[in-house]
């Protein structure tokens, strides 16, 4: 009997060539699942929140939210637009419903009185240092000057994490290539080593 790694291998290519239209339908339909399930409220939280979660491009995808809002709110704050409805206008624009959640938080707090870092904070979608500038500008009255600062930071921090993937992608892939070509010539192997190593000396 083969072994299973040897199995395995046979089995994917013996798909691949000869089942091709069933691994391409399949793909086809979990896409069509996929996107279909992003439409819905649940899913597209579900699907941003992964976003933000995944190692490595996760703060890619947080910073380059983050440098957005902040740049839109302080834009609109300087143009003379009043703070609940510059609210409402960077909720929309936000690009992600994890993120539109906890501007609609910050909005529905400041409408009650609070100050916008309070709501920040206890959303645990901004990082400290942001919450903290905010805190920095409110108290000194130029809090529309701040936030144009943080985007201006996260802008640049974005720059050097794209430049950073940039330079680990080829590896990677040369990594991953490497693996998928080692584990096919080690599965076509290791029934030769078995055979021979049976063999009557």
């Amino acid at each position: 009997q083969l072994p299973a790694l040897t199995r395995f291998v046979i089995g994917v290519s013996d798909a691949v060539a000869h089942r091709w239209y069933y691994v391409l339908g399949s793909i086809i339909v979990i896409v069509i699942l996929l996107r279909l399930w992003r439409q819905t409220r649940s899913g597209r939280y579900l699907l941003d929140k992964f976003k933000l979660k995944t190692p490595i491009f996760g703060t890619l995808f947080s910073k380059t939210a983050i440098a957005r809002l902040s740049r839109t709110l302080g834009t609109l704050l300087n143009s003379g637009v009043p703070m609940l409805q510059a609210l409402n206008i960077v909720r929309d624009t936000s690009g992600n419903t994890v993120v539109a959640r906890a501007i609609q938080h910050v909005h529905d707090s400041v409408k009650e009185g609070e100050s916008v870092s309070l709501p920040m904070e206890a959303s645990g979608v901004f990082p400290a240092m942001v919450v903290s500038m905010v805190d920095v500008g409110e108290e000194t009255g130029a809090l529309p000057d701040m936030l144009l600062r943080i985007a201006d930071n996260y802008d640049d921090e974005v720059d050097t994490a794209v430049e950073g993937l940039t330079s680990i992608i080829e590896p990677i892939m040369i990594i991953l290539l490497a693996l998928i070509i080692g584990t096919i010539v080690i599965a076509m192997f290791i029934p030769l080593i078995s055979i021979i190593t049976q063999m009557p000396q």
